[in-house]
């Protein structure tokens, strides 16, 4: 092996256009710079999905070990937002080897658990220096390949138990995966400075081993003509959310500063993209509050469709509760459009040319976005300021700052 060409057994748990979040659309990102970087990718799946993306070769089970890039798939019928249930004893069977593959089930950690046990097929029929393992979801597998193989693994982490759903509502048996995981691996990467400090806090990290790797963005995907869509044409002023409607994203309290502009502002609308468990809630309480005529739901859009959304929006507020980095407000920044941020999150720290506030302080969240909408001079400066900083976000510059964390694996 030489340090001039690594090899790399990434895990992941969706890709695009199969992603319920932002774990896939960052993994793409990761994935296709790391090409630019002379480093082979098998990028191993737990569920067989038809992925194409220009310049990769995606390559299943059977073929695996083929291409600069390929992808491996086990069949999953999961969603990785969804229930969980009892796992420990099954790793303990699956890192000892004594366990090589598990039935289908209806319950995230069974299978996660089953992912684990499928990676030591995949482990005997791959050639790899470094594991490279992401989220909680794949750290199972993970561990089980460097169990097998004695590769090096590196643990990233995108979020945490407690960044989903809350410190009261985490699930101790996914923390308690995080938690061995980050004592296993030989390297964890966050994707942010708050990231590092929570992983640190919830779970005594050594530092000495943590990096921060920023997420990017793929500028060129959200750049293009304004829309203007009926709203617009009439002059309205439009305002977006997109995220998962989970505790995490803060969905409630957007839906609460949108009932304070509306009772200000009569030609504003709010237009909601993605989906979740609180979707049904919030189409009820946007009723309850009076507001059901200005807020859309649009379902989760992707691709051009979410383009289109951000260019047509004046203002993009992400007011997540707890978010280790929040790609969507560098999509919204690179489509030009003004970005309000939770100082809750990892874009808070990174991000210069926005307006930030506290995700629970819905009162000057509202007079913050009533500012923008009524004083187009603020948005412009933003808007210009924004699309200049969000530059410097590039895929190509963390893909580099992952091939050294590689090589300090590969050398230690």
């Amino acid at each position: 092996m030489s340090l001039r060409h690594v090899k790399v057994l990434m895990f992941g748990w969706e890709f695009p256009p199969y992603n319920s979040g932002g774990l896939g659309v960052a993994c793409q990102g990761l994935v296709g710079a790391l090409r630019h970087q002379n480093v082979d990718i098998n990028f191993v799946l737990p569920r067989r999905v038809d992925c194409q993306s220009d310049g990769c070769h995606f390559l299943f089970a059977e073929n695996v070990g083929n291409g600069k890039l390929s992808v491996s798939a086990i069949n999953s019928i999961l969603s990785p937002y969804q229930e969980k249930k009892s796992y420990k004893e099954t790793l303990k069977q699956i890192l000892s080897g004594k366990v090589q593959s598990l039935p289908y089930s209806n319950d995230l950690i069974d299978e996660v658990m089953r992912y684990a046990a499928a990676a030591q097929s995949i482990v005997a029929n791959t050639d790899f220096d470094v594991i490279h393992a992401h989220d909680w979801l794949s750290l199972p597998a993970g561990m089980a390949a460097k169990n097998i193989s004695g590769k090096p693994l590196v643990f990233h982490v995108h979020a945490t138990e407690y960044d989903r759903v809350g410190i009261p509502g985490a699930d101790r048996r996914i923390c308690d995966i995080e938690r061995e995981g980050i004592m296993n691996a030989d390297r964890v990467i966050t994707v942010s400075e708050y990231t590092k400090r929570r992983v640190m806090e919830a779970y005594r990290a050594n530092k000495a081993k943590i990096r921060v790797v920023p997420n990017a963005v793929n500028i060129k995907n959200f750049q293009g003509p304004d829309v203007f869509s009926p709203l617009k044409k009439q002059g309205a002023k439009v305002v977006l959310f997109v995220g998962r409607l989970t505790f995490q994203k803060g969905p409630d309290y957007f839906l609460k500063a949108a009932k304070m502009v509306a009772d200000l502002e009569s030609n504003v609308y709010f237009v909601v993209s993605g989906a979740g468990d609180m979707e049904r809630w919030l189409i009820t309480e946007s009723a309850r509050l009076g507001i059901a005529d200005r807020v859309f739901f649009a379902g989760f859009l992707r691709g051009q469709d979410l383009a289109r959304a951000y260019k047509m929006a004046d203002l993009y507020v992400m007011p997540s509760v707890s978010d280790p980095f929040g790609l969507t407000a560098l999509e919204a920044l690179a489509s030009g459009t003004p970005v309000l941020v939770s100082r809750q999150t990892g874009a808070s720290e990174m991000i210069s040319h926005c307006l930030k506030v506290d995700f629970w302080d819905v009162k000057v969240m509202a007079s913050k976005m009533i500012a923008l909408l009524r004083y187009g001079a603020l948005g412009d400066v933003l808007s210009q300021n924004g699309a200049q900083e969000v530059t410097k976000f590039d895929w190509d510059e963390s893909a580099r700052k992952c091939v050294k964390v590689y090589r300090e694996v590969l050398t230690a």
